[in-house]
């Protein structure tokens, strides 16, 4: 981002607070109150902010760090200086987080619309005034979200919210869990997203365990004991488009849905699953505001979910709550197509597409966008698939993690455009140090990679280094 487009971008930024201001006070100006004065600081510390220039590899916020009381730029990774203009040589480029920057841009193409101001006595109670905990604007808007985008059916099912999908996820064990004295085990296909581990070995419930791999129970004809099988689709690691595997009476499954929107996968036909997961981050960009919900068939198991967040944390936060609706506003003002043309493209640009499939959503033909890349090092002395990125500063998520052997990693594709742009220049240092110490048939077996998002066959560590890297990288999908 150039000068001028900060400048435009600030521009923006003040005339939405305007507006804002205008209609807050409206809604709360009343008699004894502090007339205009709380407004106009709220604006001249936004302007502030967004005045403070960054050289477009970071940012200056409100409750970020300061000098002498002046707001300073909070730098991207490898960059830095007071303007963040100075790229760092030799840092470590980080292709673990799942941080989803990559929807940065579209915000702040976006900010007149997508800006809000919180007056310090915003909803100060626990409830809203009907007495529930969520806002019935946000849920309805959530149900549009999901129609007009053909992603998941709502109607008939109840709605949870939580903090992220994290918290969500250990309700719906709990729940599943609960209803039934004898222990639960919990299976999920490998490779499998970490938390589901974490949470169960971390909880150390008597109700449940972590159990392992769905296939190792797979050859059943009906799984004996009782069974919650997480199926994540598209899957992460990997971006697989996973179904349930176990059948019997005793198995229950928790549908985690975190990438099942346009900018990721094609969508052929609505979800409807008896409990399905969404996050904010990943459909937004906003990570930080800790924002997931459930979509449950059975009122009783919503109804013990509803008691799980009840007493781990009573309820998402009013300020949360008003910043999501704000954003989803945004996102359905063009019935959804902005969001994900922008992610859609912008993912699309970070592959190399050979091949392409029908998208029902945006009835036209369509390529891969999956999240990450999922590595593996094919060479015998390389057991260790991440120490071989770390020789040209590159670190992964470890296969291990996710119930795989270590000879393979993820690497996140979703970060912001310095992350991508320093990843590429890594991968490609990898791809010219192997070819300078062995024969061009030798380096064309480093690495094998596969994703698996739809039926694809992809060549090249994204488009932007696929012809120079020479097949040196496979991407593969399989479905």
């Amino acid at each position: 981002m150039d000068k001028a487009q900060n400048i435009l971008f600030s521009l923006f930024l003040c005339f939405s607070l305007v507006l804002n201001l205008s209609y807050i006070s409206s809604l709360y100006l009343k008699p004894g109150r502090q007339g205009l004065s709380w407004m106009e600081k709220a604006a001249a510390e936004a302007k502030a902010v967004a005045s403070v220039w960054c050289s477009g590899h970071g940012w200056a916020f409100l409750d970020g760090f300061s000098v002498d009381g002046k707001l300073i730029c909070e730098c991207n990774a490898c960059y830095g200086g007071y303007d963040c203009s100075g790229l760092l040589l030799g840092c470590v480029v980080d292709a673990d987080s799942g941080d989803p920057l990559f929807l940065e841009p579209f915000w702040v193409q976006h900010a007149a619309n997508g800006t809000i101001v919180v007056p310090g006595w915003h909803r100060m109670s626990y409830h809203f005034n009907d007495g529930s905990l969520i806002s019935n604007e946000l849920k309805a808007q959530i149900r549009k979200l999901h129609e007009v985008t053909g992603n998941a059916v709502t109607k008939g099912r109840f709605i949870i919210f939580g903090a992220g999908a994290t918290q969500l996820l250990n309700a719906a064990v709990h729940a599943l869990s609960s209803s039934d004295p004898s222990l639960s085990r919990v299976v999920a296909s490998t490779p499998h997203y970490p938390v589901y581990k974490e949470q169960m070995e971390f909880f150390n419930s008597s109700g449940y365990k972590f159990d392992g791999d769905t296939f190792l129970y797979s050859n059943q004809i009906d799984s004996e004991g009782n069974f919650i099988e997480f199926v994540t689709s598209p899957n992460n690691p990997d971006g697989q488009l996973k179904k349930g595997v176990l059948r019997g009476p005793s198995v229950k499954r928790i549908h985690d849905l975190a990438y099942h929107w346009p900018h990721y996968t094609a969508i052929p036909a609505p979800a409807d699953k008896y409990l399905m997961i969404f996050t904010l981050s990943k459909l937004t960009g906003h990570a930080g505001s800790r924002f997931g919900w459930a979509i449950v068939k059975d009122e009783a198991v919503y109804q013990r979910m509803l008691t799980y967040m009840l007493l781990s944390s009573y309820s998402v936060s009013r300020e949360t709550q008003l910043r999501v609706l704000k954003l989803l506003n945004v996102v359905l003002e063009s019935g959804g197509r902005e969001l994900f043309d922008f992610g859609y493209q912008t993912m699309r640009n970070r592959w190399k597409q050979n091949l392409i499939l029908s998208s029902s959503y945006y009835e036209k033909l369509r390529g891969p966008s999956p999240a990450f890349a999922w590595l593996k090092c094919e060479r015998e002395e390389d057991e260790d698939c991440n120490a071989v990125l770390k020789s040209v500063n590159v670190t992964g998520r470890n296969g291990s993690l996710f119930g795989a052997k270590s000879q393979y990693v993820r690497l996140s594709l979703v970060k912001g455009q310095d992350d991508f742009d320093l990843l590429l220049e890594r991968m490609e240092m990898l791809v010219s140090e192997d070819k300078s110490s062995k024969t061009r048939e030798q380096s064309e077996s480093i690495a094998n990679v596969s994703v698996w998002n739809a039926s694809y066959h992809l060549e090249g560590f994204a488009s932007e280094s696929a012809e120079r890297s020479e097949g040196l990288l496979d991407f593969e999908s399989i479905l």
